[in-house]
């Protein structure tokens, strides 16, 4: 290539573009070479130079061709400003010479000369900014067919561009004499056709003021492609039906980035050239078809796609679903340009006629959800019916009143997956009638043969509705399936759970999981979540202050029983549970992070559930044939539950169905969390080790089943008398003695009715875990009540010594020595003093008040008290001959 053929092939234009350089409205430019404060850099579009009127420029006094700019502009020498110009070219850097056949080197020329027009003329810049096109981005010439008048430097120019048809002999010119020329396609804008060189073949000329008559123009012989030949590593081309849609595409950066396009010449413009240059390229895996939205563009697709696959077999051919009437560059004048991104996103793959008898297609109609000339009701929200060429969706599914059939229905062609979308009914004929008309003029199907499918469809909706394949009532409650075991996890957990000193294994397991110490109280949640599975489920309610951890412990201990039997829930409305499905929480657990956010009406709801096992509700039923009568509506359990409250002693009512438990709030389990948290920050604790432990746990909770469990030693433990409404908490004590018996299923014996026989020590491993709960039943203060005054108690001895009974305090000073909130100080003594263990002392409302404890009471006496009275009984209960025995004999 030699500087003659860079400067015809590269304009000026290109180069300041690829420098990110744009004129003003008088093609100037601050000048690139100097400090220029005021544009002083001239360009001129028509002869491809500029010119620096700047004395103070290094340039001044030069015209600058586009060689010229870029050697000033990359400071290198005139031949390395060569190469550069060759690689904005787009061509190999270091190329031999090829002469160009006749005709090229004069098209070449004159699209230059028609691009330069295109800077003087404000018509042409008018039509290609409403075509929504860039002159500055695109290749685009302007023809007005001025170049052969009066002009001796063109008259170098006629014999060529009579040889390649822009000029045709026309009579005599009267002013000069001689021959006068009759210009060809006058007031076109103008885009190049290359061949495989890049050298320009052909031009294509569309007009600027005719859209009704003869508008295309193409110089005879037509050669050349736009906007050239594809580059050989293309792998996913797009053909469109017209060049100016071609430009349209070429100017989205995402679109030319990723695929390369192509141009046919309408729908009849297909050429030979077209194949052979798509067959020449090596890597192609994908062509897509974006042709017009009308029914010649259809047909064109439909033509040049059997002739490419039968061409092309392993080419995937795909095409764009344009709205009825609209092309490429239509769609760009009325949407933004990412519109193109997301139709080549939603794009379907073109299915020949032939091809929809193959498995594959098959497989593709299965996928849709229906077999030619039946009605599938797999989904009862989207009824499917399909004939030989079409799809009829039924959206929502159809009422079961008898007096109408109002439908969503969506129609979608198989060959291109176009869609129209209608609301009807489709008892009513004329709505039938007209929905058949306008899907057949937007979808270009037969009109008759949609009224057919209609009717069809119809009749069996008739009969679907008829045979009521929807029955009510059911077990709807299963959102997930059974998890599946496989034998290696099976024979795992059965290991795990056959080996001796379950429990404390079981403990430590809890602890790889991440729960960070309260030892006794995560292995005493885990148990009472397991009781899901048992008809006497069990409860817990949390108890900590603000920020404590007892919700993420709940959580947590959530996340190791299977998710497919857990429901979570943050908050819940008034009368949310009484319209769950029948079965839903038929052995469930149910976890509410903070029950103090409930209504009244929402805890009475929760409370049945816990106690009776079933809510039910007398409420307003819509019959299917519309009439509304009375009904009553049951939601079943029964539940085990989990929940967290900063405020245990108000919920009278629940405590005594539940296990209360507090959270530990000291200062070294403080310790303990901030170190995990600091180990897991630094990378020492694996999160996906913790992942699997839970995982395994969940697996041990699946391999317990659900047996009957008899207690040969109920009658021979007796709880303490002064508990809290005993009655309860002995129920509750015996079935959580249950659960312990339930998880050693694998290590106990059975009697003769296949019953678990309770050991003894089960009783003493449930004492154990249960004795906080049970000291909380005999305590007048609950747990975390229990843990601030055992706390104040312990810093007035500290802080006072001897003096520590009659000491006088204020609450800022309790809230600084216990680093408590001033929240939780002030309603602990609200409760305290409630309950007459301090007193108000002295003090002023502007000064503050002093306090002091009144009421000291010995907590440790009292546990020791529960932990004799218990462990007493037990010691007896080993010394005799266990009933277990006397049951076997």
């Amino acid at each position: 290539m030699n500087i003659a053929e860079i400067k015809q092939q590269l304009t000026l234009s290109s180069v300041l573009q690829h420098y990110g350089l744009k004129p003003d409205k008088h093609l100037r430019l601050h000048c690139p070479f100097h400090d220029d404060k005021t544009p002083s850099l001239q360009v001129y579009y028509k002869t491809h130079t500029c010119y620096c009127f700047s004395s103070n420029c290094k340039t001044h006094g030069k015209a600058l061709d586009v060689i010229d700019f870029v050697m000033h502009k990359e400071s290198c020498s005139k031949h390395e400003a060569i190469q550069k110009c060759k690689q904005l070219i787009g061509g190999p850097v270091y190329q031999t010479y090829v002469p160009s056949p006749p005709g090229i080197s004069i098209l070449g020329n004159m699209f230059i000369y028609f691009r330069n027009a295109v800077y003087h003329s404000k018509p042409a810049q008018e039509y290609i900014r409403s075509r929504g096109l860039d002159a500055t981005v695109l290749e685009i010439g302007y023809n007005t067919a001025q170049f052969h008048h009066g002009n001796r430097k063109d008259a170098s120019f006629i014999g060529p561009c009579v040889e390649v048809g822009l000029l045709s002999p026309w009579g005599t010119n009267t002013r000069e004499g001689g021959q006068a020329y009759k210009p060809f396609a006058k007031y076109c804008i103008v885009f190049a056709l290359r061949d495989s060189s890049n050298q320009v073949s052909g031009l294509y000329f569309r007009s600027t003021i005719n859209d009704e008559e003869q508008k295309h123009f193409y110089l005879k012989d037509r050669r050349g492609l736009y906007p050239g030949y594809p580059k050989p590593d293309t792998q996913r081309l797009i053909l469109t039906e017209a060049i100016i849609d071609a430009a349209t595409l070429l100017q989205q950066s995402a679109i030319a980035k990723n695929y390369s396009v192509l141009s046919c010449y309408g729908t009849n413009g297909f050429t030979k050239e077209h194949q052979e240059a798509i067959k020449s390229l090596p890597a192609l895996q994908e062509i897509i078809f974006a042709f017009d939205g009308d029914e010649a563009g259809s047909k064109a697709v439909a033509k040049y796609a059997a002739q490419l696959r039968e061409q092309l077999p392993h080419i995937i051919i795909t095409t764009l679903i344009l709205p009825v009437g609209e092309d490429i560059n239509s769609m760009a004048l009325s949407h933004e340009p990412d519109i193109f991104v997301h139709l080549l996103s939603e794009r379907k793959e073109f299915f020949l006629s032939s091809e929809k008898i193959t498995p594959e297609s098959a497989t593709v109609a299965t996928e849709k959800g229906a077999s030619p000339g039946g009605l599938d009701t797999t989904n009862p929200y989207k009824l499917c019916y399909s004939t030989d060429h079409t799809f009829y969706y039924v959206q929502g599914g159809i009422s079961k009143q008898l007096d109408s059939m109002k439908v969503t229905l969506v129609v979608e062609r198989k060959d291109n997956s176009q869609k129209s979308r209608n609301k009807l009914d489709l008892y009513e004929d004329k709505q039938l009638d007209k929905v058949s008309r306008e899907v057949s003029e937007k979808l270009l199907l037969d009109k008759p043969l949609l009224e057919v499918d209609l009717y069809r469809l119809t009749d069996l909706l008739d009969e679907y509705r008829e045979k009521d394949l929807v029955k009510p009532g059911g077990d709807n409650g299963s959102v997930m399936g059974v998890y599946p075991l496989t034998l290696q996890e099976r024979t795992a957990a059965e290991t795990f759970l056959k080996e001796g000193d379950l429990i404390t294994r079981l403990n430590d397991l809890l602890g790889q999981a991440g729960i960070v110490g309260e030892e006794t109280n995560r292995l005493f949640l885990l148990l009472i979540a397991i009781s899901y599975k048992m008809p006497e489920t069990l409860h817990a309610l949390i108890q900590g202050s603000s920020g404590s951890g007892k919700t993420r412990l709940l959580k947590q201990i959530s996340d190791c029983i299977p998710q497919e039997k857990v429901t979570k829930l943050t908050r819940v409305s008034d009368k949310v549970l009484y319209n769950y499905p029948e079965h839903y929480f038929v052995n469930r657990l149910l976890c509410l992070e903070d029950i103090d956010g409930l209504s009244e009406e929402a805890e009475f709801a929760f409370r049945e559930l816990q106690s009776n096992g079933e809510l039910n509700s007398a409420t307003s039923i819509k019959l299917d044939n519309g009439q509304i009568t009375s009904g009553q509506k049951t939601v079943k359990g029964p539940i085990a539950s989990l929940a967290c409250t900063t405020r245990g002693e108000i919920y009278e009512d629940n405590m005594s169905r539940v296990f209360l438990l507090a959270v530990d709030e000291s200062g070294e389990q403080t310790s303990r969390i901030i170190n995990y948290q600091n180990s897991k920050a630094s990378g020492q604790i694996d999160s996906k080790q913790e992942q699997d432990t839970k995982h395994f746990i969940q697996n041990l909770v699946r391999c317990l089943q659900s047996r009957p469990v008899v207690n040969p030693y109920a009658s021979k433990l007796q709880l303490p008398s002064d508990a809290h409404k005993i009655r309860r908490l002995n129920d509750l004590f015996l079935n959580f003695v249950k659960m312990v018996t339930l998880v050693h299923q694998y290590q106990r014996k059975k009697d003769s009715k296949g019953r678990l026989i309770t050991e003894i020590s089960d009783l003493e491993t449930a004492v154990d875990i249960m004795f906080d709960s049970i000291v909380l039943k005999v305590d007048e203060l609950d747990g975390s009540l229990r843990q601030f005054f055992e706390q104040l108690k312990c810093w007035l001895r500290k802080e006072y010594r001897e003096n520590y009974k009659t000491a006088t305090f204020s609450l800022r000073e309790v809230r600084q020595g216990l680093r408590c909130s001033k929240m939780q100080v002030f309603r602990c003594f609200n409760d305290l003093s409630r309950l007459e263990y301090v007193r108000q002392q002295g003090g002023h409302a502007n000064r503050g008040f002093t306090y002091q404890v009144i009421y000291w009471d010995n907590y440790e006496a009292l546990r020791a008290r529960v932990k004799q009275h218990l462990q007493a009984q037990i010691d007896l209960l080993k010394n005799v001959t266990p009933a277990a025995s006397m049951l076997h004999q």
